[in-house]
């Protein structure tokens, strides 16, 4: 695995077309300042224009994935600052969510507030058996600014949401794998060879196939059913004339692994 990028904030590492970024803040539970979000955005940004890059796995360093927001940072002080971060992380999980390649949260750890809303932002979510996950928000009197409230319902149902969120309680990552927010639970100590694993296997699918699954798949719950049938057939016939289509019918009648190249 290449070092391609750190900061004292962010590790990124790209190996085997995996890009991973870590949250390197551990002795403050990689909470997160405005220099780290604006970090991570410049990381996506840059991972959609690399070809090298299919699959994206964001995690953290330590105990933690990610505590929220750092109320201790210095940037803070400033009145206009609240209102500024809020802005930033918001664009930050629009971009999680609208990046062509799959992002995995690999959650190692605590997972509360803002460290949620990057969870809830993510395409698949694995996590430690250790790890507990909660909104906390209400626990502070702060309202959340970075779509908790409305991911959280789509993804959980809107009463499990609400209790949540009024309660601001951490739960341990296999009931919200019982909710539907977190897709796998695995051992502490087989966690990264499972988080390694599954990327893997994403990362050798066509990115173009993915990249349309996931367009489609995002926008299916905003929309009547017959309207997204009618776009899930315009993209199949687009589909119909991509090189990844051809190489994949290809593969499979001479008995090989098939090269996406995403075109």
């Amino acid at each position: 695995m290449d070092n391609i990028s750190n900061t004292e904030e962010l590790d990124r590492k790209l190996g085997d077309k995996v890009l991973w970024l870590k949250l390197n803040r551990p002795q403050a539970l990689n909470s997160l300042t405005l220099s780290l979000v604006h970090g991570l955005m410049q990381a996506i940004a840059d991972a959609q224009n690399d070809p090298d890059v299919r699959v994206i796995v964001l995690t953290g360093e330590g105990r933690a994935f990610c505590a929220g927001a750092d109320l201790k940072d210095p940037a803070r002080s400033r009145p206009e600052s609240g209102a500024e971060f809020v802005k930033a992380i918001g664009e930050l999980t629009e971009l999680i969510e609208a990046s062509t390649k799959p992002v995995i949260a690999a959650i190692n750890g605590i997972a509360v507030a803002g460290g949620l809303e990057l969870v809830l932002a993510c395409d698949i979510v694995i996590a430690a058996e250790s790890a507990r996950i909660g909104d906390a928000h209400s626990n502070y009197a702060l309202f959340p600014g970075a779509g908790a409230t409305v991911r959280l319902p789509r993804k959980v149902g809107l009463n499990n949401a609400k209790l949540l969120m009024f309660t601001g309680d951490m739960h341990p990552a296999a009931e919200w794998k019982a909710l539907g927010l977190v897709n796998l639970v695995v051992a502490d100590d087989g966690f990264i060879d499972s988080v390694v694993t599954l990327a893997n296997k994403l990362a050798v699918k066509s990115p173009l196939v993915l990249a349309r699954m996931k367009q489609a798949l995002n926008d299916a719950l905003d929309q009547p059913i017959a309207t997204g049938l009618r776009y899930e057939r315009a993209l199949s016939n687009l589909h119909h004339f991509s090189a990844d289509r051809v190489e994949g019918l290809a593969a499979f009648k001479e008995k090989r692994a098939p090269q996406f190249t995403g075109r």
